[in-house]
């Protein structure tokens, strides 16, 4: 076997376990697990947005383009079915909701995707009670990925920010060990 085979890979890492140009992602030479925190992952993008490599910029195109075309064929599909509605003749008054319901859960669904691209929620259980409501609205949630995808991979700037905070704090408790008490050497006393 050769010494790429023996080496175990890491997670968005290489045959020796490092990430280019991130410092969480170093291991020592052994294949040994990293020191210090780990960069969460972003769904579509893993890692990649700690350094923007692997196709980033390509990554982040092409998932903004798909977005809009999904939101694009889901207008199509609600299109239908307001028009199978119209067929069935049900009158003005529920074709007024119909259409008041997703564009309500659509404004929403979009404002409570951005908010989560820049925040944590405060309270995980009321964004639960709102899943449904998001799910109705889910042309919202595919404009603001579509539109976050423009600037950043969506989620990025609040996972550097946690990551960032992680790093500090790992390096000031690193700093504040200096190295191993039993090897130090106890002070001379004078006679």
């Amino acid at each position: 076997m050769s010494d790429d085979e023996q080496t175990p890979r890491t997670a968005g890492g290489t045959a020796d376990g490092k990430t280019a140009g991130s410092a969480a992602g170093k291991t020592a030479a052994t294949g040994g697990p990293s020191a210090g925190p780990r960069p969460e992952e972003i769904r579509f993008f893993g890692t990649t947005w700690v350094d923007h490599s692997g196709h980033y910029a390509l990554r982040r195109a092409g998932l903004a383009a798909g977005a809009l075309a999904a939101a694009v064929a889901a207008c199509f599909v609600l299109r239908f079915a307001f028009q199978g509605l119209q067929i069935a003749n049900t009158g003005g008054l529920v074709n007024g909701l119909v259409i008041v319901m997703f564009a309500v859960c659509s404004a929403i669904a979009c404002r409570k995707t951005w908010e989560g691209f820049q925040r944590r929620p405060d309270d995980p259980a009321r964004e639960d009670s709102l899943r449904s409501l998001k799910a109705i609205g889910f042309i919202g949630s595919l404009l603001a990925y579509a539109a976050r995808c423009l600037t950043e991979a969506p989620g990025e700037k609040l996972h550097r920010a946690e990551y960032e905070a992680a790093l500090a704090r790992y390096e000031k408790r690193r700093g504040s060990r200096t190295g191993n008490p039993a090897a130090r050497r106890k002070p001379k006393r004078g006679k």
